[in-house]
C-alpha cells in the first residue's frame, strides 16, 4: 500500500528542492527520484507537486533555468541562485526550529 504524506508536510518540499539544487543543477524528475532517494523513499513528492515549485521558484528568482537538448529532449536544468541560497538559509533555520520544539514535545514528559 502506498502512503501519502502528511498534511503537515506543506513547505518541506520547498525546503528539500532548495537543497537539491544548492549542491548542483538538476532537471525536474531528477529532483522527485532524488527525493524518494536520499530519503529512503519516506517522503515522495510527484512532478505534479514539484515542477509548480520551480516554476514559482524561477518567477521569484530563486532559481534560473536553462534547456538542454538530452538524447533528443528538452530539458530544463534549473539551478539555485544566491537569492534562492538566501531562502535555503532561512528555511533550514526555520526548520531546525520546528524539529527542536517537535522533538521536545515527542521526547519529554509527553512521550
Amino acid at each position: 500500500m502506498k502512503k501519502t504524506n502528511p498534511s503537515f508536510l506543506n513547505g518541506v518540499p520547498e525546503l528539500l528542492v532548495l537543497k537539491l539544487l544548492s549542491s548542483r543543477e538538476m532537471y525536474g524528475y531528477e529532483i522527485v527520484q532524488a527525493i524518494q532517494r536520499e530519503t529512503k523513499n519516506h517522503l515522495t513528492f510527484g512532478e505534479g507537486c514539484i515542477y509548480p515549485y520551480l516554476h514559482y521558484f524561477e518567477k521569484e528568482k530563486l532559481v534560473s533555468s536553462r534547456r538542454k537538448e538530452v538524447d533528443g529532449r528538452n530539458r530544463y536544468y534549473y539551478q539555485i541562485t544566491a537569492r534562492g541560497r538566501k531562502r535555503l538559509e532561512e528555511l533550514s533555520a526555520e526548520w531546525k526550529r520546528v524539529a527542536d520544539g517537535i522533538g521536545l514535545v515527542m521526547g519529554g514528559q509527553y512521550a
